[in-house]
């Protein structure tokens, strides 16, 4: 029920279940991928490569998504931020749920060294999600920059 999981649309970040944040060790090559969506024609996917610099594992309080009150094909940069600053959290859901799941859940952090990048740069290239003309949320994206995200967000490199 945690909001990276069930946000399913463009714009969301892929998890991969084949490269579990647990396994993830300092220097791996990582991406950072969204889009691709649709079955007979597929959306172009954008990513962000680079390799984990530091891992950290942090305590954070789960609370609810914040409500941003429009579709998320609508979303912008900031509103991007704000979701991803808040994470893990979960969905609007019952108050009987959220009272049953932990209040308190363990993330591991990363910091990716970045190599290389592939931003949509107009809304005809794409729908402005997480990676947008040359910024990954608000953070301009530059060779060697390091960014920190949720290691949950991220895939390993394929024959890396």
């Amino acid at each position: 029920m945690l909001a990276a999981a069930l946000l399913a649309d463009d714009a969301a970040p892929a998890a991969s279940a084949s490269a579990p944040a647990s396994a993830s060790q300092l220097g791996d090559c990582v991406i950072f991928s969204e889009g691709g969506a649709g079955r007979l024609l597929k959306a172009p996917t954008y990513w962000l490569k680079g390799s984990i610099a530091a891992l950290s594992r942090q305590r954070r309080q789960l609370d609810r998504c914040p409500h941003i009150g429009k579709p998320a094909a609508a979303y912008t940069a900031a509103d991007h931020a704000r979701l991803a600053a808040a994470m893990p959290c979960v969905e609007p859901a019952p108050v009987s749920v959220v009272d049953t799941l932990p209040r308190e859940v363990e993330v591991t952090r990363v910091q990716v060294l970045v190599s290389e990048w592939e931003t949509p740069w107009s809304h005809q290239h794409g729908t402005p999600g997480w990676l947008f003309r040359g910024q990954f949320l608000e953070q301009t994206l530059q060779k060697g920059a390091l960014i920190d995200m949720d290691a949950a967000w991220l895939e390993r490199c394929e024959g890396e």
